[in-house]
């Protein structure tokens, strides 16, 4: 008798076809994209990256920076990994993240960048949420630096970045604009 007829697969177990479509969609071949993902579950049991595990991750990556400016830099880099805004990275998002921002091209960086200035997920900035990121990444002159970003970014002047703003103003390399975002680049590089 076979018990395991009519169960479903574990949710946290990729198919044959969602590892095809990441190793496609990454430029991966297959087996490196089963590697990473065993990788990934074995620091992370049921396939879901918490926030608590994902500031462990990034203390590796900045272990210089006191507790609580990891807390706040977490909250904002995890909005970038966390695409469907479930409160968990998995291993799909965790993988296109990372690629984007390792291969992609100075755009793509920029649009997932932007979902980190975007702190209410609701697909534009205010100088209120700018003004926060500014503060949180410890930038000298925050709230001119902010401001100076702001009006460089807004170019439809409504009050609001959107995607194609951030993007432009960053691409078109305008001193605050391109300064903030490196910083957050940065974070990677390091």
């Amino acid at each position: 008798m076979n018990f395991l007829r009519g169960c479903v697969a574990p949710k946290n177990i990729l198919s044959d076809n969602e590892l095809d479509n990441l190793a496609s969609l990454t430029t991966m071949d297959r087996d490196e994209v089963d590697k990473q993902y065993q990788r990934f579950l074995s620091h992370h049991k049921n396939g879901k990256m918490t926030p608590r595990s994902f500031q462990s991750l990034l203390r590796q990556s900045c272990p210089g920076m006191s507790d609580g400016d990891l807390k706040k830099i977490t909250k904002h880099i995890f909005r970038m990994y966390d695409t469907n805004l479930d409160g968990n990275v998995d291993f799909r998002e965790f993988l296109i993240t990372l690629h984007v921002m390792k291969e992609g091209s100075p755009e793509q960086n920029l649009k997932q960048i932007f979902r980190v200035f975007d702190i209410n997920s609701d697909g534009v900035i205010s100088l209120k949420e700018l003004s926060k990121i500014v503060r949180d990444l410890h930038e000298k002159g925050e709230d001119i630096l902010a401001k100076t970003a702001f009006d460089e970014m807004d170019t439809d002047h409504d009050g609001m970045i959107d995607e194609s703003e951030f993007v432009s103003a960053c691409l078109k390399r305008r001193k605050a604009s391109t300064s903030i975002a490196l910083k957050i680049v940065t974070l990677f590089v390091d």
